[in-house]
């Protein structure tokens, strides 16, 4: 077990150290999924016909370190189909957002490679900032759903 300080709460939640591994885990796999074949994360696999550009790799980062907290987090009951759902979606938005624009074949089939450099690439930034705000809404919400039974974690009150 592990406690955990949030900077804006009083309280000292302890959280199971497996959803930890967890929260990693899902982190490396969502980093690896988004990252590899938009080649932010070079690799022979992958080759990109455009530079990365410098606000993908914080948004890669983002990304895979929201994606990783929402799996950290214990919830109670079953697990929460909708906001899998929200991860999901914003994981394969982000995707798009950091992804070489005349590499995507359903964009350069839609605009051709003129429309994808001059209309897609820069919306891409602001797909990011979509992606990543869904991220945080996932996340906030995870939270608020937590499980905080005395067996999983405990809260302790810091006013006292």
């Amino acid at each position: 077990m592990g406690q955990v300080q949030f900077p804006l709460s009083r309280a000292t939640v302890v959280v199971p150290s497996w959803r930890w591994g967890r929260g990693v885990g899902a982190a490396l796999v969502s980093a690896a999924i988004v990252g590899v074949p938009t080649d932010v994360i070079d690799t022979d696999w992958f080759t990109r016909m455009t530079p990365v550009r410098w606000w993908e790799y914080p948004a890669l980062v983002l990304t895979a370190g929201l994606t990783g907290l929402w799996f950290a987090i214990a919830v109670r009951g079953s697990a929460d189909d909708r906001g899998r759902t929200r991860v999901l979606g914003s994981s394969l938005l982000s995707a798009l957002a950091v992804g070489c624009p005349i590499c995507n074949k359903i964009v350069i089939g839609l605009l051709g490679v003129s429309g994808a450099l001059g209309l897609w690439a820069p919306i891409q930034p602001a797909l990011a900032v979509l992606s990543l705000a869904v991220l945080v809404v996932a996340v906030v919400l995870q939270w608020r759903n937590r499980t905080c039974a005395t067996d999983t974690c405990a809260v302790e009150s810091a006013a006292e």
